[in-house]
C-alpha cells in the first residue's frame, strides 16, 4: 500500500528536493571553509602579535575537527604542513639562543677560572687560550632543534559531521535516490500498462 502511495509522488517533487538540498549542501560546506579561513588567519594574528597562540589554535582544532570541508591536513601533494607559527618558532629559538648564550657566558668564565690554574705562567695568556677553547668546546652549552610539535600543526576533518553540511548532505543523497526510484517506478508502471 505505502509503495503505491510513493508511486504516486510525483519524481518532479524529488527533484525539486534533491536540487534544494544539494544548494543547501553546497552552501554550508562554503560557509565551513570560509569560517575554518577566519579562523586560520585569526591564528596566523594571534601568532604575529604574541596572543594567546594555544586559545586560536584550540578555536581552530575545534572547528576543523567538527565540521566537514575544512580540512587543514597537508596530504601527500603538500610542501609543509599547512600551519606553521612562524612567529611562535622565532620566539622559542630566541629564547633558546638567549638560554645557550647565558649559559656559555658562565661557561666561559668557568673555563678562564680552571685554565689559569692548570696553567697559571704565561704571557698575558697565550698558553691558555687552546686550554679555554677546549673546556668551552667540551662542556659549552649547544641547542637543540625545536621539536617541529611546538610550531607546526595539521589537522585532518571528518569525512561526515552533524551539522547543516552534513544533514544536508544525507537528505539530498536520500532526495537523489527517491527521485531515481520513483522515475523508474513510473517508467516502468507505464511499461507495464501499455
Amino acid at each position: 500500500m505505502k509503495i503505491i502511495k510513493f508511486r504516486r509522488l510525483p519524481y518532479q517533487l524529488f527533484l525539486v528536493m534533491f536540487i534544494v538540498g544539494a544548494a543547501t549542501t553546497v552552501y554550508a560546506l562554503r560557509h565551513n571553509n570560509q569560517t575554518m579561513v577566519g579562523l586560520r588567519a585569526d591564528l596566523y594574528a594571534t601568532d604575529q602579535s604574541g596572543g594567546d597562540v594555544n586559545g586560536a589554535l584550540n578555536k581552530l582544532r575545534e572547528y576543523v575537527y567538527g565540521h566537514m570541508n575544512t580540512n587543514l591536513s597537508s596530504g601527500g601533494n603538500a610542501i609543509k604542513p599547512p600551519i606553521q607559527l612562524k612567529y611562535t618558532y622565532e620566539r622559542l629559538l630566541e629564547a633558546q639562543q638567549q638560554t645557550a648564550a647565558a649559559s656559555n657566558t658562565l661557561i666561559y668564565t668557568q673555563a678562564q677560572n680552571y685554565c689559569q690554574s692548570q696553567v697559571p705562567a704565561g704571557f698575558s695568556g697565550r698558553g691558555r687560550v687552546s686550554c679555554v677553547q677546549d673546556y668551552v668546546t667540551s662542556h659549552g652549552v649547544k641547542t637543540t632543534p625545536i621539536p617541529t610539535g611546538l610550531y607546526q600543526f595539521d589537522f585532518i576533518s571528518p569525512i561526515w559531521s552533524p551539522d547543516l553540511a552534513g544533514w544536508s548532505l544525507i537528505f539530498s543523497a536520500l532526495a537523489g535516490l527517491s527521485f531515481v526510484v520513483s522515475l523508474l517506478s513510473q517508467r516502468l508502471l507505464k511499461r507495464t500498462q501499455v
